[in-house]
Order: structure tokens, then sequence, then C-alpha cells
């Protein structure tokens, strides 16, 4: 019985020792969990306190300290550029995920840079919008342009009451009611080689999201020339495929006309890399730049129609989430070479580069050979960029003759031997069809019905390059 009762108060024990421990264990919890809903309340009449204080004492003013309403009504639009004072717990609280992301000292580098977006359309606005919202704290926005009715389909701030007031006023706006600390530098201004050094003064980052060829080219070398870190986008108008848009340095852009026309230009004036950009392999499909009406050329010169003269007359197709996600990609790359911890490996298209080498390579000998010079490669009138527009998106890495199949050996051959090697005079073959071919084969009309439809496509594509 002595065993016995020895045992029963050891279990009477244990059991007391399991049940204080789990009433122990329960009270901090809900102690925690008290604590914290309190905190959470706390923190949101800060929340609402800081943005009452806020709106209270700024009269609504703007950049320059007047007053601005909405065209729709009198409702006030701005909060004061001068940022008021934010509570450094709220700030780390909204930024709570990038922090998590990023750590401590990175987000520090981040909220201490400038950024200067110039051109702030489709592609500058989203960027604007993310790089504030993952904390950028100073922004400096760069657009002589308005809000127009066509804008409201890709901009991301814009809205109908908008229309007819400058973009960098509307994007402003957007970004102190996201982030009330934000500084942000409206500039309703052009820039120019000759005069825009004062708007990219103090620039960690700038952004390139100009529309006109010759503008963004003087911005990009200005920028190179003088070691300003500038990441530019390209041709967003016309394009629908996602998949299709990649970062690469600006040397290994594969096919987009505007990155073509721009990556020339650079060359010409010594600038041959080292310069990221956002662009898409996509070549535009059916959809074709809008022509003016033939009475406004009856009016004069067509650059006098423009807001500017050498910007854009006609009317670029553009579906709306593309320029969206150019300028995503810009945003999540500013921001990791911000915070110091840059993308290790952006990837274009892996090793596609050779292949168009080895390919153009390859015609060049066969024409040489052709021509009597097998020493000597044939100069041609295409390049690398025709090669993957050929290869890629005409013939869709797949041979002429039937079945179509992707060839094992693939190869490049002129079609008519009668005409020059062009773009349009090229088609792609196996290497056994193509000995076949050079021998002089004639093809049946299956053949020659899909040379056409190709050819076809390749003046359309070519329509697009500048």
């Amino acid at each position: 019985m002595d065993g016995f009762s020895f045992h029963s108060h050891r279990t009477q024990l244990v059991v007391a020792a399991i049940a204080a421990s789990a009433t122990t264990a329960a009270l901090i919890s809900g102690y925690n969990a008290l604590s914290k809903r309190s905190r959470r309340r706390d923190l949101d009449q800060d929340i609402l306190r800081s943005i009452s204080s806020s709106v209270a004492g700024s009269a609504n003013t703007l950049f320059d300290g007047t007053a601005t309403r909405t065209q729709a009504g009198d409702s006030e639009l701005s909060a004061p550029n001068a940022s008021p004072s934010y509570d450094e717990d709220l700030i780390q609280e909204q930024l709570a995920r990038n922090y998590a992301f990023f750590g401590d000292e990175a987000m520090a580098k981040i909220r201490s840079k400038t950024v200067v977006i110039v051109g702030c359309g489709g592609v500058g606005s989203w960027a604007a919008v993310m790089l504030v919202r993952s904390g950028v704290s100073k922004i400096r926005l760069v657009d002589f342009d308005n809000v127009t009715l066509s804008s409201l389909n890709r901009h991301a701030t814009a809205a109908l009451a908008d229309v007819g007031t400058p973009k960098v006023k509307c994007i402003e706006r957007t970004l102190k009611q996201i982030a009330r600390w934000v500084h942000v530098d409206c500039r309703i201004e052009l820039w120019r080689k000759e005069d825009g050094a004062p708007l990219l003064e103090g620039a960690d980052w700038v952004v390139d999201a100009i529309d006109n060829i010759q503008t963004k080219v003087d911005l990009l070398k200005y920028c190179h020339e003088r070691d300003i870190k500038v990441f530019a986008s390209m041709g967003a108008g016309a394009k629908c495929d996602p998949t299709r848009i990649q970062i690469s340095d600006i040397s290994h852009t594969v096919y987009d006309p505007l990155a073509r026309a721009v990556r020339r230009r650079l060359r010409l004036q010594g600038v041959a890399s080292g310069i990221p950009v956002v662009y898409s392999t996509e070549v535009p499909g059916d959809v074709k730049l809008l022509p003016l009406p033939e009475d406004e050329f009856d009016k004069g010169p067509v650059q006098e129609l423009g807001v500017l003269d050498d910007f854009r007359v006609r009317i670029l197709p553009v579906l709306g989430p593309l320029p969206a996600i150019f300028g995503l990609h810009i945003a999540s790359y500013v921001l990791c070479e911000l915070a110091g911890k840059p993308i290790a490996n952006p990837l274009p298209i892996k090793n596609r580069r050779k292949l168009y080498e080895r390919l153009l390579r390859d015609l060049q000998q066969r024409e040489a050979k052709r021509a009597g010079e097998p020493g000597q490669p044939s100069r041609l009138g295409i390049d690398e960029d025709d090669v993957a527009l050929l290869f890629e998106d005409v013939h869709r890495g797949r041979s002429v003759v039937p079945p179509h199949a992707v060839p094992t050996r693939p190869t490049l051959v002129r079609w008519d031997p009668a005409r020059p090697v062009g773009v349009d005079n090229v088609v792609v073959m196996d290497a056994p069809e193509a000995e076949r071919h050079l021998a002089g084969e004639v093809w049946g009309e299956e053949v020659r019905t899909v040379v056409e439809r190709r050819r076809v496509e390749v003046q359309r594509a070519m329509e697009w390059v500048m």
C-alpha cells in the first residue's frame, strides 16, 4: 500500500505540474495576443492621427504652395511636398515586407537614395509608383506632357479628372497618398542635352522612359559619359506577349526595333554597352501605326503637328498591361541595385546570340563560295538582328520544307538565286535540305506558299524598324 500511495502521490504531482505549465502557457499566450492587439490598436490610432494632422496642417498645397482642385469638383487633391513629421515606426510598418526581404541596412540605402524618372507616361508612372511603394523616399519626375484620354489605358495614376493636367503632378498626388514621407520633385520640362544637367543633379539612378529616339539616345549618352547610373525602357508599343519581356545590356538586345535604333546610334557615338534595358523580343504582328489623315499633310510639314519637333505624331497601338510590366521590371532592377543586392545574372535569351552568329557566318561563307571567293566571307544586307528575326519570329525555328520540323542543323539559305540576299529572300532549312536547294531542287507548291507567307511576315515586321 505504501508503494501504491507513493506512486499515486507522484502521479498527482506530475498532473499538477502539467496543468500548471499549460495554464502558464495559456496565460503567456493570452498576454502576448492582448499586447499585440493593443500595439496594433495604438499603431492604427497613430496612423489616423498622423494623417489627420498632416491633412489639417497642409492646406492641401502643391509643390509650389498653391492649392489645386479636380476638374470634376471642389475636392482638393494634393498633400504638401514638404514631408510632415511622420513616425518612423509607422514607416517601417508600411515597409515591413521590404524590410523582411532586404534587411535594415539595405533598406536604409534605398530610403536615402534619389531616383530621377525622365518620361512619366505608361512606363515611367508604374516605375515611380512601385519605387515609392518599396521605400524610395526622394524621387524627381521629369515630363513636359499632359494626361490625355488615351493615356488612361496604361497610366498608373491618371483618372478622368486628370485629363489636361501635367503627368508629373498627377503622379505626385498619388505618391503622396501612398507614402506621406516621400519627397517628390516635379519638373514640367523636356530633358535636353544642352541644358538638362540640373534635372539629373543628385541622381543615384536615372530611369529613361522617353518615347523620342534622339532624346533617349542623348540622355543615355549623357549619363554614360558622366558615370550616372541609367536604366532604359525600350519599345512596349504594339506588343502583347509578357513572356518575351526581359532585362539585358543594350548590347545584347536581340530583336526590338526601338532597341535596335538606339543601339546603333549609341555605337556611332562611342557607347557600345554598359546600359541595362528592359525590352521585348516579340515582333509586332498585324497591328500598325495609325496614319495621320490626308488633310493633315495638306496643312504643312508633319513635324509641326506634334507637340515638339521630332516627336512621334502617329498613334502607336499600345496594350495597356505591357508598359506597366516594363515599369515593374525597371522598379525591381533599380531597387535591387540601390539596396546593394543587384540581380546576380539577368538572363537574356541564353546562348541564342551564338546561334545567330553561326547562322550568319555560315550564310556569309556559302555566299562567298557562290561568288567564287571562298576565303572571303561575303558582306550581306542582313545582320545578327535580322537573323534573330528570321529564325525566331518568322520561321519559328522550323524549316520551310514539310513537315516543317525543327532542324537538327538549322541553316539559312538564299531562296531566289536571282535576287540578292535580304531579310525577304532568306529561309530556314535543315542542312541536308539546304544542300538539295543549292543543287537546284525545285520545291513544290506547298513550300512556295510557305515561303511567300513568311516573306509577307518579314515585310510587315520590317515596317517597325526605326
